[in-house]
């Protein structure tokens, strides 16, 4: 109901009267609809849902199109692939396979060493008896030397490949991984949130798009009125408002149905109507405001229709 039909039945009120008990009240239902909109905008796939279709909570009203939506999870679900096989990758080491070929190199220097030893004990013996030179038992002594060197080395490299990666790298790749899996958790949501539902009960009020629409970031597409969301909005004389209290049952009739229930929740704190500053004894009798009362449920009343209220 909108501001300026509460103004034309207070101004009603005000000119012929407030029609208070044993008459009655004059008011309208009034009722607070949930808009539900897409949270980033796109073109509308499906509506699953008509106007005055009863739902439930959970219950899918809408779909947008979501085609980059699923490209954006696949490709950060991808990057989640990799950092995780990075970071696996540096806390077990290196590779079996490359382990394997160290293993080989590091076997081959150590048989060379050995063919180096037994080659200068040779030339040792024959440098004792005269046949080798001083330069030939050098070169048997350098290449013992170079033999132990290479095969030291390639036992070296293989514990190394056998370790995890440095503190500072592995940090590193875990850090990657932890954005790149908050990167695959966002666009999840996003894609969750190209589907719609229902966050409670009640019947479809309105429907303001359709199927292949684009409907814009916040733009309301369908309206549901919540069970229990209407609500009796009726007008009271100034000089009968402190007859009424919040939680005090009153009685609802329309044209063509009988009576309901429904309870005072709040009262205007202020004249429905624009009073001067300082009320004289008769303008106080003109001024009404604005009470609300829950309905029950199950009236079958629709919002905006005309209603009269007793105590």
């Amino acid at each position: 109901m909108s501001d300026f039909l509460a103004g034309v039945f207070a101004a009603m009120l005000a000119l012929f009267g407030g029609g208070g008990a044993p008459m009655g009240y004059s008011g309208y239902v009034e009722a607070d609809f949930l808009y539900m909109a897409p949270d980033s905008g796109g073109r509308i796939a499906a509506l699953t849902v008509r106007e005055g279709d009863s739902v439930q909570a959970g219950q899918v009203l809408f779909t947008l199109e979501d085609d980059r939506q699923q490209a954006q999870m696949a490709a950060a679900r991808a990057r989640v692939d990799a950092a995780e096989a990075t970071l696996a990758n540096l806390v077990t080491g290196s590779r079996s396979a490359e382990l394997d070929v160290i293993r080989a190199s590091l076997a081959k220097a150590r048989a060379d060493l050995d063919l180096a030893r037994t080659t200068l004990e040779r030339t040792e013996k024959l440098h004792a008896a005269g046949t080798a030179s001083a330069a030939q038992l050098d070169q048997s002594r350098n290449g013992v030397a170079a033999a132990g060197a290479q095969a030291d080395q390639l036992a070296a490299q293989l514990a190394v490949a056998k370790l995890p990666a440095r503190s500072a790298q592995q940090m590193a790749a875990e850090a990657n991984l932890a954005a790149a899996q908050a990167d695959a958790r966002s666009a999840e949501i996003e894609l969750g949130h190209r589907v719609v539902t229902a966050p409670a009960g009640g019947m479809v009020g309105k429907v303001l798009y359709s199927a292949g629409e684009v409907a814009a970031a916040g733009a309301p597409v369908i309206a549901i009125l919540p069970a229990g969301a209407l609500e009796a909005r009726f007008f009271v004389p100034e000089a009968e408002r402190a007859e009424l209290a919040i939680g005090q049952a009153m009685t609802v009739r329309c044209d063509g149905c009988g009576a309901m229930t429904a309870t005072i929740t709040s009262f205007s704190s202020t004249p429905q109507t624009t009073p001067p500053v300082i009320y004289s004894r008769e303008e106080r009798s003109r001024l009404v405001y604005l009470v609300k009362a829950r309905l029950e449920g199950g009236t079958g009343l629709l919002p905006g229709q005309p209603i009269t209220v007793l105590p």
